[in-house]
């Protein structure tokens, strides 16, 4: 079993700064602001050979209310599931009450505990030592989190006695290098690897919207439990939480993000930062789950969203979310609202649903997987170009200064979204109006659901152009002299003939 340290600790005293230092990652967002962070966030690292778990969590002071007492509870979840935890205190500020608390909790769990003293890049660590021996953990780590100082001793106490990886797991074994995608061949070019996810490596979610939409409550619906914080307040979560899971033997990734406000509507520099882990997670996700609110319908800041979804090209899956308890008077005016405003979205499914009560949320995986699917599927070269002939026959493209523009064939660019390259002539004058028609009669025919599709155009090259004139001027003359005689005489057999 991979080990698992939870990183605990009173609110700022680096648990963030050092969880990015291990997973050497800047997943954790950090700032000099108390209670930045509230969800446990996982990260995976590696030391001397041993792969194990990082667990960030949020600070514990003990007088929590409110949200603070939610943050606790996912704090001390943390030091449950831990194999060793790494208790964090600030040797600049000295012991506090709340460091007092947390360890005295930490005594009556019987956990694997290491007391670990940060900051002490301007403090002497005897001293830290000597501060924080009441609290009965042993003597303190003395460690900059920031600099990188002492962490390679605080590693070697509290992963020593768990063994290494084996050989081959370290290594990767037989499947270390698994192919991204299949191969494909295009017409006059040598084979190469489509980019794209695969299905072997799971469906990465990521559910976003605005704030208090109930991103995180249909999060802990979809997982069964309460994995991050659900609180009446808009801005609850703040970073991108990463949850591995599986259902019906199916691999999954779910990312919990913080809710987008327009910009503004933003002043906090650390809701800046939040909203571009949010903007991170969905260009790092396959299918993107947008959800809305029923009572609030379509606002225009929920088209913004929707059209960087766009733009990142990621699968889609639209949810109406709170739709429990709303008069059929008001539900036929949102259904009408989501087709009209929605129509450049067409190809995603829609979904009512009660994050709350769990009233429709099964059926998103239907959904999620069909739009996947639809993502990554690779199609031959003939299938396409075929497809290409039959949309051409039944509709040409419009003539250009008296030529009409030439489509030859077709061949798969890229997945998730699928890339499909068309190669012809004079490619620069088609309309985008065409090309629509050619992406409707590609999500028709191949049947996709839920992914939108990028067509790229390539015109063939003259095999004439760059290159210099190479005759002679007594070669030029020669050719404009035959060039004459070919008149006249032509003007001679013109003139006989009258």
């Amino acid at each position: 079993m991979v080990p698992v340290i939870a990183l605990v600790g009173r609110p700022n005293v680096g648990k963030s700064t050092l969880f990015n230092r291990l997973t050497k990652s800047r997943d954790a967002i950090v700032a000099e602001y108390a209670g930045l962070t509230r969800d446990r966030q996982y990260g995976e690292a590696k030391w001397q050979g041993r792969t194990y778990i990082v667990i960030d969590t949020g600070g514990i002071s003990g007088d929590e209310e409110g949200i603070d007492a939610k943050m606790a509870e996912q704090s001390l979840q943390a030091i449950e599931e831990a194999d060793a935890v790494l208790f964090m205190v600030d040797a600049r500020a000295g012991m506090t009450a709340a460091d007092q608390m947390i360890g005295e909790h930490l005594r009556k769990r019987n956990k694997r505990c290491f007391l670990v003293a940060n900051k002490v890049d301007s403090v002497d660590p005897d001293i830290a030592r000597a501060e924080f021996s009441p609290l009965g953990l042993g003597d303190a780590l003395p460690i900059a989190a920031a600099h990188g100082r002492g962490i390679s001793h605080m590693l070697e106490e509290a992963l020593g006695i768990f063994p290494k990886d084996n050989a081959e797991d370290a290594e990767g074994g037989e499947n270390a290098e698994l192919v991204e995608g299949e191969e494909v061949v295009a017409e006059g070019q040598e084979p190469k690897r489509i980019p794209g996810p695969s299905e072997k490596d799971g469906i990465k979610i990521a559910i976003i919207g605005r704030p208090n939409v109930g991103k995180s409550t249909l999060v802990n619906r979809m997982l069964g439990e309460e994995r991050v914080i659900v609180y009446d307040q808009a801005g609850t979560t703040r970073d991108s939480i990463y949850i591995p899971f599986e259902r019906d033997d199916e691999k999954y990734t779910l990312i919990d993000t913080a809710g987008v406000r327009r910009r503004g509507k933003i002043f906090e520099a650390v809701e800046k930062f939040s909203v571009v882990k949010t903007l991170q997670a969905i260009q790092d996700a396959n299918v993107v789950i947008f959800v809305m609110d029923a009572r609030e319908g379509v606002v225009e800041h929920d088209l913004n969203l929707l059209g960087f979804v766009l733009e990142t090209g990621r699968a889609l899956v639209i949810a109406l979310n709170k739709w429990d308890g709303m008069e059929p008077g008001e539900r036929d005016y949102v259904k009408t609202e989501l087709e009209r405003r929605l129509f450049f979205v067409d190809f995603a499914d829609i979904h009512f649903i009660s994050a709350k009560h769990g009233t429709g949320v099964g059926h998103l995986y239907k959904s999620v997987q069909a739009a996947f699917k639809s993502a990554i599927t690779r199609w031959p070269t003939s299938r396409l170009t075929q497809i290409l002939e039959d949309a051409v026959r039944e509709h040409a493209p419009p003539m250009v200064a008296s030529r009409r523009i030439k489509l030859r064939y077709a061949h798969l660019g890229g997945a998730n979204p699928p890339l499909i390259v068309i190669h012809g002539n004079q490619v620069d004058s088609i309309p985008k109006s065409y090309t629509r028609y050619l992406e409707n009669t590609y999500r028709r025919v191949l049947k996709l659901v839920g992914t939108p599709i990028r067509i790229e155009y390539k015109g063939g090259e003259n095999p004439y152009e760059g290159k210099k004139n190479t005759l002679t001027d007594r070669q030029v003359n020669k050719k404009r002299r035959l060039m004459s005689h070919h008149k006249k005489a032509e003007k001679k057999r013109r003139d006989k003939k009258r």
